[in-house]
């Protein structure tokens, strides 16, 4: 069973702002953080990057690779993501530092293209608080 990672997105507030920081197609995307993941096998079968905007989970992408680059304090973890994002279902989440792991039975589920194109997320994100989504 596939195992997911969550993440903060910091300097942009919505999907849209997100896809302009990767104009750049002839990359692939890559999310850079300190710590590598222990469960890097679970994760690459099939896990997915969860990513937070202003406290919603709001889309998710598909994770090809997990490297651990450099040495010593200069050591990183970089995931590389598939590029198509993938809407999901607005779910709270509060904030934290770095990155965490997501079991699949805690994931918001995915949203078909006619819901994501027809709920605007800050209303999505009302309705969700209030219990109504």
């Amino acid at each position: 069973m596939a195992l997911h990672i969550i993440k903060l997105v910091v300097g942009c507030d919505t999907i849209d702002d997100l896809l302009a920081w990767h104009t750049d197609t002839s990359r692939p995307w890559i999310m850079q953080t300190r710590m590598t993941p222990k469960r890097i096998d679970e994760i690459l079968d099939g896990g997915s990057l969860y990513r937070v905007f202003k406290g919603q989970i709001l889309c998710r992408q598909k994770i090809l690779a997990i490297d651990t680059v450099g040495s010593g304090p200069a050591q990183r973890c970089e995931v590389t993501v598939d590029p198509p994002i993938i809407r999901v279902a607005p779910q709270p989440r509060r904030a934290f530092q770095g990155w965490r792991y997501l079991k699949p039975e805690d994931a918001p589920p995915d949203l078909t293209e006619g819901e994501a194109a027809d709920l605007p997320p800050d209303l999505a994100r009302q309705l969700r608080e209030l219990g109504a989504w």
